[in-house]
């Protein structure tokens, strides 16, 4: 059965980290299809994916075997330039410790969010393959700069990551390490950070807390590290770090106003 993973995981050295997996099958006239999100852990030769829920299931009954043939050529020539990678090994079942960690759980942390600017005009004019190799670069070069600022990578999110920290000077250092690192790449990117407590629900993070940060990086710039009134508040004694007032913004579909402020330096 051919499986894929969403591309730009697939060289990363950081364990814990979720993305999406495709998997095809075909049997005579009939092609079968399972998809849905997936759990990393390790690197490498030791690397392994589970399921993180239960995966999505389809059955397509092509009527001739041909049909079912030709269907499954194109499914997965789509995967390919799509970026999706080729999967060796097999998706195990959902672990045991994560149907426990199913529970909710409630945390405190820096989130931070980053974004690419006007990724899908960059993506037409480049093509699938040069799109896909910056890609990989542009993962690369992000998931170095949380590994070595301590940063926990929960998800991607299309050309956006999603990763937490437990200081918050420590996610304002992240983020100008990848601005700084991007420029390399002809990238630019939005970067929003904001400090609250979120729900874990089975290995997702839900809650108004990522919400606000959503909209904290949707306000920023090309090139700009927006954060939110919360981390200015816990950066007060960080005289190293310089927070410029970026004025009181609403952020949709969150209560009342929001003052931000932009990362200078």
């Amino acid at each position: 059965m051919p499986k894929f993973l969403r591309i730009g995981v697939h060289q990363s050295n950081v364990s814990g980290y979720t993305s999406k997996a495709w998997c095809v099958r075909r049997v005579g006239s009939a092609v079968f299809l399972k998809w849905g999100a997936v759990e990393v852990h390790g690197a490498g030769d030791g690397r392994k994916v589970y399921w993180a829920r239960v995966p999505q299931e389809k059955t397509i009954r092509c009527g001739t075997a041909q049909r079912a043939q030709d269907y499954t050529k194109a499914a997965i020539a789509r995967r390919r330039n799509h970026r999706y990678e080729p999967l060796t090994g097999p998706i195990a079942p959902r672990r045991r410790s994560a149907e426990r960690s199913a529970e909710l759980k409630q945390a405190l942390a820096t989130i931070l969010i980053v974004d690419i600017v006007g990724s899908t005009a960059k993506a037409a004019k480049l093509g699938d393959a040069r799109w896909t190799k910056i890609m990989g670069h542009y993962y690369a070069a992000v998931r170095k700069e949380l590994k070595t600022c301590g940063g926990k990578e929960v998800v991607t999110t299309g050309d956006g990551v999603l990763a937490t920290f437990r200081k918050p000077d420590a996610g304002i250092a992240c983020a100008t390490a990848i601005q700084k690192a991007m420029r390399t790449l002809g990238l630019e990117i939005r970067i929003g950070l904001h400090a609250g407590e979120y729900t874990i629900s089975g290995g997702e993070m839900v809650g108004l807390a990522f919400h606000i940060c959503t909209r904290v990086a949707a306000k920023a710039r090309p090139g700009e590290v927006l954060v939110s009134s919360a981390i200015r508040e816990l950066m007060k004694t960080q005289s190293a770090i310089s927070l410029k007032d970026h004025g009181v913004h609403r952020l949709k579909g969150v209560p009342e106003r929001w003052r931000l402020w932009r990362v200078e330096g």
